[in-house]
């Protein structure tokens, strides 16, 4: 393959086709799970280089059938589920788009914001609140997450609840298309019905049918203040009753709401002690919540106070404390966002990011919870999560004095499938903001309708006739 790394130095120059020398960081996924070799690391600078790096891939491909060539595109490599890392087979090109990192423009009449994929995603926000506006994604990794990869396994995180996933917040795409064409729908219109909607059909497809290179997304004011309070509440059944009463007291200012297990924050406070945990052994959960107020601050705090009297009448949270500054607000947000880190320092664990009616998450958690303790006596839940908009992060921790790494290897299978089987018997997703990577792909097709995964195939089919883009993720062809 040497004429195409040449062509690609060309494309792209010398220095940013990467092909010796320590290649971790492009090759090794952000949780260790699996470690790639790529053919190259490919750093394109611009959108017209993108393209005729795809280009050259796909006449390759066709030239060469047999060298099974292609292309994974990446942007922080922060992929949770193995999605932006290359396999092991030395035939794929790692994409990085980190050298498109410029925000292209920000119409303040129209408050939006157009930006390379490239950019990081705290960057997205810096600029949008120096032009007096809120990007309101946040999710514990936007200081090196990329918007790209944001879009490209439509992102959630923290805000969901009131701004909805990434996909809500975009108005437009630029995307090389697995032929080398550029697609220009940098349109920013909130309304435009001629015909499909290619932004939503690339948003959450992993690169599996494109490279995005550039999107408009959405801004939004200010508010006049954001509180944070922090209460213990005794079941998880209590947690959702806040959450109704949250909605009745503070309407849309309800901007995230957060619920954490009594073993998670324990983690917490054994692994970061100077972050102070309040109130978590007091009660078996405890609940973050913020309101953004356009009013004022004191209108916001009279609306919280109100809601934390009718809560602490009804019973569903006995001891709650609402935070007096910023400082101190970050700091419990910061408690919340340090959970996956001191999971990670507890040992290797089994992840699942699923999705359910937040009508029946209590009774899925009792049920799930005595199954797996029934199945593998000892075993620990860090259980955490998005209780606002029904997305749990519910991770299995190997029981005290077992190792790690060989309860991944005897149980990970067994506890996938007890978990997605639970899931689905509540009427969720096995995926709610991390996508399927190659590391759910296997379990796709049990827990997906197979007529939708036929029409899966047929667009990626369609679009990426060659399987050059992302082969082995989202869909098994």
């Amino acid at each position: 393959m040497s004429s195409l790394l040449n062509e690609l130095r060309t494309i792209v120059g010398d220095a940013h086709v990467l092909t010796e020398g320590d290649l971790g960081a492009w090759e090794q996924d952000w949780r260790q799970r699996a470690r790639g070799k790529a053919l190259a690391v490919v750093r394109p600078g611009n959108t017209a280089e993108v393209a005729a790096v795809v280009k050259a891939c796909a006449r390759h491909r066709t030239l060469y059938p047999d060298q099974a060539l292609s292309i994974v595109p990446q942007g922080g490599n922060t992929s949770l589920a193995v999605g932006a890392t290359p396999d092991d087979s030395g035939r794929q090109i790692v994409l990085s788009l980190q050298r498109m990192n410029r925000v292209r423009a920000v119409d303040s009449a129209n408050m939006t914001l157009t930006a390379e994929a490239g950019c990081i995603l705290q960057a997205v926000q810096e600029r949008a609140l120096a032009e007096g506006f809120l990007f309101p994604l946040s999710l514990a990794a936007e200081g090196s997450c990329t918007l790209g990869g944001n879009l490209g396994s439509n992102a959630g995180g923290t805000q969901v609840l009131r701004f909805g996933n990434t996909r809500e917040l975009c108005l437009g795409l630029e995307v090389v298309n697995a032929q080398g064409e550029v697609w220009n729908g940098l349109t920013g219109l909130r309304k435009d019905n001629t015909g499909y909607d290619l932004r939503h059909l690339f948003v959450g497809s992993e690169g599996t049918l494109g490279i995005i290179t550039a999107a408009t997304m959405k801004l939004y004011p200010l508010p006049a203040a954001q509180l944070t309070a922090w209460a213990a509440v005794p079941s998880m059944q209590a947690a959702v009753t806040l959450l109704g009463l949250a909605h009745q007291h503070l309407g849309a200012g309800l901007t995230g709401f957060e619920v954490m297990s009594q073993f998670a924050l324990s983690l917490v406070d054994k692994y970061f002690k100077q972050l102070r945990v309040p109130l978590f052994q007091d009660e078996p959960w405890c609940v973050l919540l913020e309101n953004s107020d356009h009013e004022s601050e004191a209108h916001a705090r009279q609306q919280f106070e109100g809601l934390l009297e009718a809560a602490l009448a009804t019973g569903c949270v006995t001891n709650a404390v609402i935070a007096e500054n910023l400082s101190q607000a970050k700091a419990l947000w910061q408690i919340r966002e340090s959970i996956s880190l001191a999971q990670s320092q507890e040992g290797l664990n089994i992840k699942h990011d699923i999705s359910l009616p937040i009508s029946n998450i209590p009774a899925f958690v009792a049920s799930t919870d005595a199954a797996l303790a029934q199945a593998i006596p000892g075993v620990r839940l860090v259980n955490f999560g998005h209780l606002g908009d029904g997305n749990l992060h519910y991770n299995v921790q190997a029981p005290l004095g077992v190792d790690a790494a060989n309860f991944l290897r005897d149980h990970e299978p067994e506890v996938n499938r007890l978990v997605f089987d639970a899931v689905t018997q509540f009427g969720g997703s096995i995926s709610a903001e991390h996508g399927i990577g190659s590391l759910k792909v296997h379990q796709l097709v049990h827990y997906k309708s197979p007529v939708a995964l036929a029409m899966m195939r047929s667009i990626k089919q369609a679009l990426d006739p060659q399987s050059l883009m992302n082969p082995g993720r989202v869909l098994e062809l």
